[in-house]
């Protein structure tokens, strides 16, 4: 299934769609809450999909779930779920696989209905997923893909320098500034384009400097800190002394990852799909993973991924749950995994040898993963998001101070905050 190309390429984006939906209050299928589904996705990349839901349908003929695609943009597949669903009770959508930060949007707008945690091996999660389902102290939703960014390395060049990977900022700037430029390389990139990557990447620098940006499921402002202000300035030197590339300012996640894999990169911060498609690429087998530095040592990531949500006004509620319980049983979470290269939610498959052996950033990503945090959780979090990504930019690309920018931030983010 395609990554939403916004918080990260671990983010799905599926939809079980109903044709014909009916009001909250109507059942067609004699009230049992079961009946046919129609499941949208953003575009399923590694054709893994397709035998899960085969085999879904082979067990469940009476609820057969078929595949339909929605764009592979975030922000179009955004606006096409919330479009739909502000239309009312005759909406598409029955079953919603959601950016995890949307899940307070939906839930705040009333599209999304609470769910039984009883009904769920929530339990059986990496603790950190669970909270980015939930508002309000509610689960409005059930983790079903997580991610968190890593930082890349090539480790033929840093083995032969005889360094380690950095550990801090200062060693990241050190390395990117004077390892990269003895094997042609540049030294650091992120996804520094102003979408929703680069509010993933400006919100992991603040959250590693100690900082945060919004507290009390939004309704408060944080971010006016020497924190923010250490974290904006760290990533606009890096452009401004020239050991991030110019370039980095107009990559998504494909663009900086084509960068890497084509050999133009020390370090890159990314998903971990970046790892697992190097296979071919000029760099396959001399790629390693670390979590992110911090100024003073390990930072935090944000946490990427998907959540699977019911809608409001589903007609087969009953087949909705089901469905998700199948997704996120074991055995196909394994399956999430294996044919799709997507990061699972179930804990225990991150300390299986064989899948370490498969997929050696495993340990690396659960340890990224139990330290990350959400994104700013809010009922406007697109607002948010648009905020972010222009006044971070700004100072990227020199048109703003670090702390001019951090100040703005505060202003716009309140102005969003007290609507």
């Amino acid at each position: 299934m395609r990554w939403m190309r916004a918080a990260g390429r671990g983010v799905l984006v599926l939809a079980v769609v109903l044709a014909g939906c009916v009001s909250s209050g109507a059942r067609a299928d004699g009230g049992d809450g079961r009946g046919p589904l129609t499941l949208a996705t953003a575009g399923d990349l590694t054709g893994y999909l397709g035998p899960l839901l085969a085999g879904w349908n082979r067990a469940h003929p009476a609820e057969r779930v078929t595949l339909v695609e929605l764009p592979d943009s975030a922000d179009e597949t955004h606006a096409q779920m919330t479009t739909d669903l502000r239309g009312g009770d005759r909406g598409r959508f029955d079953v919603l696989n959601i950016d995890v930060n949307w899940t307070s949007e939906f839930a705040a707008a009333g599209w999304i209905r609470p769910l039984p945690p009883s009904r769920f091996p929530l339990k059986t999660f990496l603790p950190p997923v669970v909270d980015t389902a939930t508002y309000e102290g509610r689960l409005y939703a059930v983790p079903y893909v997580t991610n968190a960014g890593l930082l890349l390395y090539r480790k033929d060049v840093l083995d032969k320098e005889g360094v380690p990977p950095p550990r801090t900022w200062a060693e990241l700037e050190h390395d990117a500034r004077t390892i990269a430029p003895k094997y042609g390389l540049d030294g650091y990139a992120g996804q520094f384009l102003p979408y929703e990557g680069l509010t993933v990447n400006a919100a992991e620098a603040v959250y590693s400097a100690g900082g945060s940006i919004l507290g009390g499921e939004g309704t408060r402002v944080t971010v006016n800190s020497d924190a923010a202000r250490e974290g904006i300035g760290f990533l606009a030197r890096g452009v401004r002394e020239g050991w991030i590339p110019k370039a980095a300012l107009t990559y998504k996640e494909e663009e900086s990852k084509q960068a890497f894999q084509d050999g133009h990169l020390l370090f890159l911060r990314n998903w971990p799909y970046a790892v697992a498609s190097a296979k071919g690429s000029k760099v396959a087998g001399k790629i390693g993973a670390v979590t992110l530095p911090g100024p003073h040592g390990p930072g935090t990531s944000v946490l990427g991924g998907s959540n699977l949500a019911v809608n409001s006004h589903a007609r087969h509620p009953d087949s909705a749950a089901r469905l998700i319980a199948y997704l996120t049983s074991e055995p196909v979470q394994r399956q999430v995994l294996t044919r799709g290269a997507l990061p699972p939610v179930r804990a225990a498959l991150y300390q299986d040898p064989d899948l370490i052996r498969r997929f050696p950033y495993l340990p690396t990503l659960r340890t990224a993963v139990l330290t990350a945090a959400p994104r700013p959780k809010s009922p406007r979090y697109d607002q948010v998001s648009l905020v972010v990504q222009a006044v971070v930019h700004d100072a990227l690309t020199g048109r703003q101070t670090p702390a001019a920018a951090v100040r703005r931030l505060a202003r716009e983010l309140d102005a969003v905050a007290s609507r």
